[in-house]
């Protein structure tokens, strides 16, 4: 018979909880129940390695308050708006990119409690995790302090961000959206190319275009090679939905 050998031990997770003392003071509250907090920030991937829910259900009810507190913002705030110009507005102070900025400044990528492998293909810093994670702690808050202390730490996280969105002045990085994409899909990173410049020399305007491995990806124009790029990017990003 063979020897007995012992049963492999599980491997221990890639990032264990940090202490959350410096994330509670960045935000200003103190949890009633820090074990909201704590699934707040962690990722579906880490429940292979730990006993802990993920983040996942208090993403879909941050995305709502989310919703709720910026609509009624804009709604009191903004009463020259159109419904139709609302609902632009909103949505870009809801997007991923917004909330990723927002989820950077608190360091929000530091405290979440991911797998291994998500950790080693760069999710700590991925924009689609670290906005899912503000969503979720959003809904923690929601649930710990009510809907006021929500409001106030939503409006107060975003007031910059909502302040330049309203006066035009907010930009998505869609370059860094499409790579992570890319990244995650592909383990590699698009090329940029301007293809043409057209126009005398006080008003160019720039043609690039994005390619993976020599396949054009999207193609989009400005006024100089980095607002062309960026509308390539988004280009790519449309042609993928």
């Amino acid at each position: 018979m063979p020897p007995n050998r012992p049963s492999p031990q599980p491997k221990p997770p890639a990032t264990k909880p940090r202490d959350l003392r410096s994330l509670i003071a960045r935000l200003g509250l103190a949890p009633h129940r820090p074990a909201l907090l704590r699934q707040a920030l962690t990722h579906r991937s880490a429940q292979q390695e730990l006993s802990l829910p993920s983040n996942e259900r208090l993403e879909f009810l941050g995305d709502a308050v989310l919703g709720l507190v910026i609509a009624e913002r804009l709604y009191r705030s903004r009463p020259e708006l159109t419904e139709g110009e609302l609902t632009k507005v909103k949505a870009i102070a809801v997007s991923e990119p917004v909330l990723a900025r927002v989820a950077r400044e608190l360091n929000l990528g530091r405290y979440l409690i991911l797998s291994r492998g998500e950790q080693q293909t760069g999710g700590r810093d991925r924009s689609s995790l670290l906005a899912d994670a503000f969503e979720a702690l959003v809904a923690a808050v929601y649930l710990d302090r009510g809907l006021r202390t929500a409001r106030s730490l939503i409006l107060r996280l975003l007031r910059d961000h909502l302040q330049a969105i309203e006066r035009r002045e907010y930009e998505p990085d869609y370059k860094t959206l499409l790579q992570e994409k890319i990244q995650e899909l592909h383990r590699t990173t698009p090329t940029y190319r301007v293809v043409s410049e057209t126009g005398p020399d006080h008003d160019r305007t720039f043609v690039a275009e994005v390619r993976l491995a020599g396949r054009l990806l999207g193609r989009g124009s400005g006024k100089s090679k980095k607002q062309a790029e960026q509308a390539a990017a988004q280009d790519a990003l449309a042609a993928d939905q």
